[in-house]
């Protein structure tokens, strides 16, 4: 998908890293500016996430994007982010206005097998909540909040992969 659309400079997410066998899904917010260029999810060097996987999942670090992504495909593991499109100056998720989420009813009827949703972050859970789950969609799946994995939320790794150790217990 196009960073940004032709009406009104909208960001625009990327399609989800998904297939039948998924069994956990991974939500962030909306992809930043480096992310968006490169069409990479989590593509800001400083952001963990990445690293959180290989670590967690003990897979050897690759810098190749499709290897990441066949990686968590491995592990059962679906990534997305809660909004489709939105307006934002910068990466910040303190300024993303106007969201509009994702088509979640599409997602859980093609992709029954996800059981459990994972929120990267506080706005992701934020959002989730309020353009999700109050339209009555996703209710069925339990969630939990995690750290956010992006480098302007300054908690040392270490606590992060605590907490994100939930994923592969």
């Amino acid at each position: 998908m196009d960073m940004n659309d032709e009406d009104g400079g909208r960001l625009t997410c990327f399609s989800p890293v998904v297939d039948t066998g998924c069994r956990i899904l991974i939500l962030g917010s909306m992809p930043g500016v480096k992310s968006l260029t490169i069409q990479q999810y989590y593509g800001h060097p400083q952001n963990q996430f990445w690293l959180m996987m290989f670590d967690l999942l003990g897979e050897a670090p690759t810098g190749d994007y499709a290897a990441k992504k066949a990686m968590i495909l491995r592990h059962r593991i679906a990534l997305w982010d809660v909004v489709r499109s939105c307006t934002r100056e910068g990466s910040l998720d303190t300024r993303i206005r106007d969201p509009e989420p994702n088509d979640f009813k599409w997602l859980f009827e093609t992709y029954p097998a996800i059981g459990h949703v994972y929120l990267n972050g506080g706005k992701a859970a934020e959002l989730y909540k309020r353009l999700v789950m109050k339209q009555g969609i996703g209710t069925d799946k339990p969630y939990t909040r995690l750290p956010s994995t992006s480098p302007a939320y300054t908690v040392k790794y270490e606590e992060k992969r605590k907490a994100w150790h939930i994923i592969v217990d």
